[in-house]
């Protein structure tokens, strides 16, 4: 995609969604942290309904901790891999006590030392709990950049090195958010609503859905 018209794809989406937000539900950083490493594999909207009794009870490293990985874990059962996750969560908060404080780093390196926290997980929560321009790159940004010519790569890391290459500086802040939102409820995998794309004319994807 040309440069003129990366910006005027992001012009767009601008317009669409001027302050976009993720929809993962979170009280501050550390509740935000937790939420992203549950999401894996699992859908926002069955995260939010896990984590709203949990962190209403546990919204610190120390109250997560002294609840126990077993409460914890009953707790979250409902989402995919919750032993995994609920061994995470104790050990993510351990970790942020023992040496950061009980605080959340602004630092994706540290961040990703952590159990459970990987890079996706890091750029988001640097990215949405700090204003850092990060972009992460989950299954709809991947699509998304691929399909539309964006940001061509075989793999996500690929991916997030060519969008931070391609777009605008003053775009970043946002960009991660408008991608996915885009992702979820527009150019969807199975059946992208090319009609209702307020960017499609800027896309080359050939099997564009029909109005």
């Amino acid at each position: 995609m040309k440069a003129a018209d990366v910006e005027e794809f992001y012009r767009r989406l601008a317009a669409e969604r001027p302050e976009p937000k993720g929809e993962l539900d979170y009280v501050n950083p550390y509740t935000l942290l937790v939420a992203v490493v549950l999401s894996a594999q699992a859908t926002d909207k069955g995260v939010n309904k896990a984590t709203g009794p949990l962190f209403a009870i546990a919204d610190t490293p120390a109250k997560m901790v002294a609840l126990g990985e077993e409460t914890v874990r009953d707790y979250i059962k409902t989402i995919g891999l919750f032993n995994t996750k609920a061994k995470n969560v104790i050990g993510l908060s351990q970790r942020l006590l023992e040496e950061h404080d009980g605080q959340v780093p602004n630092d994706r390196a540290i961040l990703e030392s952590l159990p459970g926290v990987g890079r996706k997980t890091a750029s988001v929560v640097v990215n949405i709990a700090f204003g850092e321009p990060t972009i992460a790159v989950d299954t709809h940004i991947f699509r998304v950049s691929n399909r539309t010519g964006l940001a061509p790569g075989k793999t996500p890391l690929a991916v997030e090195k060519t969008l931070e290459k391609v777009t605008p500086d003053h775009w970043k802040r946002h960009a991660h958010h408008w991608l996915i939102l885009h992702g979820r409820y527009i150019c969807k995998a199975r059946k992208p609503d090319c009609p209702a794309c307020g960017v499609a004319d800027l896309c080359p994807f050939k099997e564009k859905t029909p109005g």
